[in-house]
Parts: structure tokens; sequence; C-alpha cells
């Protein structure tokens, strides 16, 4: 069975509520999946997975949430060649082009990696509402179709 592994930061509660949206999205259908926060893992979190998503919120300016700098920085130097991915972010649009900004770099940074890009990246303003709900169903079908 092909394992996903889900890797969030939030501040909030916004982006931890859309990795559970995720993880259960992926066990209904019928893949195992590990969800942990991101201070609880180093970047070897996704060494044995099939699939790894990263779920984030963008702080500030456009910056990544300070518990992400240091796995962010590592990734750039791993190697996840032949692993797929895909990645949300939750954000708040009153910041204009830095909206959802620290997915977009991790999405550079797992491309680096090696790692190839399945599932177009979800942008969620501030929770998740029905509409983004359904573009997270979306989101893990075209991550699993890849699998």
């Amino acid at each position: 069975m092909a394992l996903v592994k889900i890797i969030y930061a939030s501040m909030t509660g916004n982006t931890e509520e859309i990795s559970e949206i995720i993880e259960s999205t992926v066990q209904e259908a019928g893949f195992d999946v590990v969800r942990e926060e991101c201070s609880e893992v180093d970047v070897d979190f996704f060494d044995d997975a099939d699939a790894c998503v990263i779920a984030t919120y963008t702080y500030g300016d456009g910056e990544l949430p300070f518990e992400f700098e240091d796995f962010y920085d590592e990734l750039e130097e791993k190697d996840l060649a032949g692993k797929i991915f895909g990645v949300v972010g939750s954000g708040d649009r009153e910041y204009g082009d830095l909206f959802c900004k620290s997915a977009h770099d991790f999405v550079d940074a797992l491309q680096k990696s090696g790692a190839k890009k399945v599932a177009e990246t979800v942008e969620i303003e501030n929770n998740a509402e029905e509409e983004d709900i359904e573009q997270l169903k979306k989101f893990v079908q075209e991550l699993t179709a890849n699998l």
C-alpha cells in the first residue's frame, strides 16, 4: 500500500484543519497516511513516503513559518527523486502578491529536491470553507491517481 506523508505548520489552527481534511480524504481513498506537525519531524520524514504533502501558512510579508525554516533549508539539499508531491497553503488575501507565498516556496524547494509535482497547489484564505474542501478533495484525487 502506498504511503502518503503530510507535514504541516499552523499558527491559528486553519492549516492544521486543512491537513486533517487531506488526511481523512487520503484514508477514504484507501491509502496509508501519516500526518505530523513540522516541529515534530525533520527532513528525513519523507524518506519512506511515496507521496509528500506540505500544508503551510504564510507569515507576515511572505515569510515561511518560523517553525518550518530549518525543514525548508534542509529540503533543498534532500534527494527526493522518485517521489511525488503536492502543497497546500493558507493565507490572507490582504497581502496581495504575497498570498500563500510559502506554499509556492515549498513547491520550488521540492522540485529542487527532485520530487515531481502531480497536484495543483491549493491556496485557501484563512480556514477551509465548503468550496475549499472540494478543492482539497480534487487535490487528493490528483495526488493519489499517481500512486
